[in-house]
């Protein structure tokens, strides 16, 4: 059974859209935040060719709760954990939570302004949750027709309020041709980055050549191209399914590294990718432990491919890095380019931090300068996604 959305619950939606004072001197900006699809996100604005087999919102029974289910992909998402924030750790379950339960800014944009004005928050970059997962469906064509989707659903959502809601868009990547298409259409609809998957969908990989017209397309767009957690087909972990947990930060860290090793910072310096929501205090060593291979193994690069600097001068020059409660982000920033490190609130997922943002900024950011303050919390993502500061009040 589909679905519906509560009607009764319409009636707490505010209708004031004007921000909330800051708690700084420069409005909050949250690099990586997300929408809770709606049962509608792909029915109402999917490709007719592929409306029956559309990822919809079910009724998954007694305990189970509302369920996405994906055609093709086996089991369906359940909504316990995307909307989990400000739960207390006890309260999160995965099952069992219904759609008229979770928080209704994921889906309504109105009710989004008053949620961030709770948690201190002036815009938010906005990725999407179950697009997440599609990231890994196996048919690339099914995969475009619900990105195209999307696409639509979260430029509707975000012209609410353009100037605190960023949406970014997907796409596929089936060819480089047709990423390029998708890059002009995300910029027509007026979304601020794009989500790649983290797998291509075709054979050939990221740092081929193949794909160079691409990230020059990204460049004269200027469109920031992200990479998210969770959407990179991984293996399993071993152990207890926390073990997994853990380990979500990889496919990131391994997208990073094909992007430097592999040249494609070289032959495109400018270039900005952003690594998102896999943390930040790792990004230290493993700068150092790609310098320490480069040098140690460099011959192992194929014949022809050299670097003209070492891999940690990319990293730090190329790479943007979002993070939301990793302290050891704040304690080690002179150790990396405090200039890309992006906080965000990751509402209103199981980890966000909303809406105690404030409190624990406080206590993370203290032994930082007010520069790096500004820059981590504000000015380094409203320089990367050219974002106008004056409707932010400032």
């Amino acid at each position: 059974m589909t679905a519906t959305i509560d009607s009764t619950s319409l009636d707490t939606a505010t209708t004031d859209t004007s921000a909330a004072p800051s708690p700084w001197p420069f409005p909050v900006i949250s690099a990586d935040s997300h929408i809770t699809e709606a049962p509608n996100t792909y029915l109402d604005f999917i490709d007719p060719a592929y409306r029956d087999t559309a990822p919809q919102m079910v009724d998954g029974g007694e305990g189970v709760g509302d369920v996405f289910m994906i055609d093709g992909m086996g089991r369906g998402i359940p909504m316990g954990l995307v909307a989990a924030a400000g739960k207390a750790p006890e309260e999160i379950r995965i099952k069992g939570t219904k759609f008229a339960d979770l928080h209704r800014s994921g889906w309504d944009a109105t009710a989004r302004i008053a949620d961030q004005n709770r948690d201190g928050v002036s815009a938010e970059i906005i990725y999407p949750t179950v697009g997440m997962v599609l990231c890994n469906h196996r048919d690339p064509d099914y995969k475009n027709a619900c990105f195209h989707a999307y696409n639509r659903w979260i430029a509707n959502y975000c012209d609410t309020d353009r100037s605190r809601l960023l949406g970014c868009g997907q796409t596929a990547m089936r060819s480089p041709e047709e990423g390029i298409e998708d890059l002009r259409a995300i910029r027509a609809l007026g979304l601020r980055g794009v989500m790649m998957p983290g797998n291509p969908g075709c054979d050939t990989d990221y740092d081929s050549p193949v794909w160079d017209p691409f990230w020059e397309a990204a460049i004269e767009l200027g469109l920031p191209l992200s990479f998210h957690i969770l959407t990179t087909q991984g293996t399993p972990t071993r152990g207890p399914k926390m073990n997994g947990f853990l380990s979500i930060v990889r496919g990131c860290q391994d997208i990073m590294g094909m992007l430097v090793l592999g040249g494609v910072f070289e032959r495109h310096p400018d270039l900005r990718v952003v690594c998102v929501e896999a943390d930040a205090g790792w990004v230290p060593h493993f700068m150092y432990r790609m310098d320490h291979a480069y040098k140690r193994h460099r011959y192992w690069l194929p014949p022809g491919q050299t670097l003209s600097k070492l891999p940690s001068e990319y990293f730090a020059e190329n790479i943007y890095v979002t993070f939301q409660d990793d302290w050891t982000a704040f304690k080690f920033a002179n150790d990396m380019n405090w200039r890309r490190l992006m906080w965000a609130n990751d509402f209103p997922h199981s980890d966000s931090t909303w809406p105690w943002s404030q409190e624990m900024l406080a206590e993370h950011t203290g032994s930082l300068t007010g520069e790096q303050k500004q820059a981590i919390l504000s000015s380094n993502v409203a320089d990367l996604y050219d974002i106008d500061l004056t409707p932010l009040g400032f």
